[in-house]
């Protein structure tokens, strides 16, 4: 008599940065596990663990998510794109490149997660996307200006305990011009972004 399946453990396919990787795992395994154990994509950081910091981000079918908190199981058959996978062959993403251009990371843990999450940023306020921030959430209101209050706002749950928000900001508006050809960041905003307080919203103090 053949034995039973496990009903605990299966074989999947991930297609993770255009390659498929077809692995045996425990139903229980994340998707962060998943890269960073057995695919050797380190490039994904295990930070808290619990889907607070960010520093897990990746990019599932376009969006952002935190893969400390999907399952592996559950990421099948969607568009995994890791920090790995962001550039083109040997030139930079544009947030990447924003982000080396004006220091936007320190130790640079937190910074795969920071890049990925900006990126779907970019694209979300592209598409008209309000954020808690926003003034006019009429859909017939369009974009709203990516004002460093904005960024702030959707990048808040990305957070950097070396306190490089200031440069983060910067970074970000940045590369969405380079994305869309054309600065929507005020400048006023601009200017307050390299003197204010930047941290995230609500955050005020990150545990080291």
């Amino acid at each position: 008599m053949a034995p039973a399946p496990s009903t605990t453990h299966s074989a999947i396919t991930l297609n993770i940065n255009g390659e498929k990787h077809t692995l045996p795992v425990d139903h229980r395994t994340t998707l962060l596990d998943a890269l960073r154990e057995r695919l050797d994509l380190t490039g994904t950081k295990k930070g808290c663990d619990q889907g607070q910091c960010g520093a897990c981000t990746v990019l599932l079918d376009g969006r952002r998510a935190v893969s400390c908190l999907q399952l592996a199981v559950a990421a099948e058959g969607r568009e995994i794109t890791t920090i790995e996978g962001v550039a083109d062959g040997d030139r930079l993403h544009p947030v990447q490149q924003a982000f080396v251009e004006l220091d936007g990371y320190q130790c640079g843990y937190c910074t795969p997660g920071q890049i990925c999450s900006a990126i779907a940023v970019i694209e979300e306020h592209a598409a008209g996307w309000p954020s808690a921030v926003t003034d006019d959430v009429r859909p017939e209101a369009g974009a709203p200006a990516l004002t460093a209050e904005e960024i702030r706002e959707r990048m808040s749950g990305n957070l950097c305990r070396c306190g490089a928000y200031v440069s983060i900001v910067q970074a970000v508006a940045r590369a969405a011009e380079a994305t869309a050809g054309k600065s929507d960041i005020a400048p006023a905003e601009a200017a307050d972004a390299e003197s204010a307080d930047v941290e995230p919203a609500d955050v005020k103090e990150v545990a080291a």
